[in-house]
């Protein structure tokens, strides 16, 4: 395909699957059962945390966490005693166990009482052309909380080699304005331009697939390669082609 035909193409597969349908089956149908911009980020934060392994697992786990904390996420955020954490110590999905959840909310807590929350936080360290430094500075900030060591590996650092995709998720979830009802657009001060490709094991096959990355690892190097060939094709609005090669790799078995 020449880069006309491939835009064309994957355009076609962004219209196709950027609907309302993808909620159905996707982790970010749950921050949509809310309305507060607060739950919405802290679902979707939460959500995004455990979004890796098989999807209908993630989606009962997430729903589960929303339940352990009242379906209120930001005012349990806010105004949970040390009782109502204790409640999270049943909590696991694969290796983020109840510590782990614990931990995150107090974090999280600290993150909107002292930083301004989560928005306020990225948009002061976003940097011209990329949020990944703006994501290590935010893992540091988190993990000021008291936290056991093992903790710190449920959200990546870019800076260290990881292409950090469910981070990026979350930020695609949150800053992306998307006419089609799937992204929610809430955070204004960000650029679309400045996102990243969540960058898995399916969209990066599909990529390779595509002529869009050559690296073989899905790693960091391998992120910023895809967010190039990407911003080629859209300079104002790449992130929009996750939903191609995911929908071309998880639905197509392209």
């Amino acid at each position: 395909m020449t880069k006309s035909e491939l835009k064309d193409f994957l355009d076609e597969k962004v219209a196709l699957y950027n609907n309302p349908k993808f909620i159905e089956s996707d982790p970010i149908q749950i921050p949509h059962q809310f309305t507060l911009k607060e739950d919405i980020e802290t679902a979707a934060f939460l959500t995004a945390t455990i979004a890796w392994g098989n999807r209908k697992m993630i989606i009962n786990n997430a729903n589960r966490m929303m339940d352990l904390m009242g379906n209120s996420p930001y005012d349990f955020v806010m105004n949970h005693e040390e009782h109502h954490l204790e409640n999270l110590e049943t909590f696991v999905h694969r290796t983020f166990n109840g510590v782990d959840f614990k931990t995150f909310v107090i974090a999280l807590q600290q993150m909107y009482q002292n930083h301004g929350g989560l928005e306020h936080f990225f948009t002061q360290h976003q940097e011209g052309d990329s949020m990944q430094n703006a994501i290590a500075t935010f893992k540091k900030q988190f993990f000021t909380v008291s936290h056991l060591p093992r903790t710190t590996k449920h959200i990546s650092d870019p800076t260290l080699g990881s292409a950090a995709k469910r981070i990026n998720m979350f930020l695609r979830w949150m800053v992306r304005k998307d006419n089609n009802g799937v992204d929610f657009g809430l955070w204004s001060e960000i650029p679309t331009s400045v996102l990243s490709c969540p960058l898995d094991v399916h969209s990066g096959n599909v990529a390779r697939k595509l002529g869009l990355l050559a690296r073989k690892q899905n790693d960091g190097k391998a992120l910023a390669e895809l967010d190039s060939s990407l911003r080629v094709l859209d300079s104002i609005d790449p992130v929009k082609y996750d939903f191609a090669l995911f929908g071309l790799g998880v639905f197509e078995g392209f």
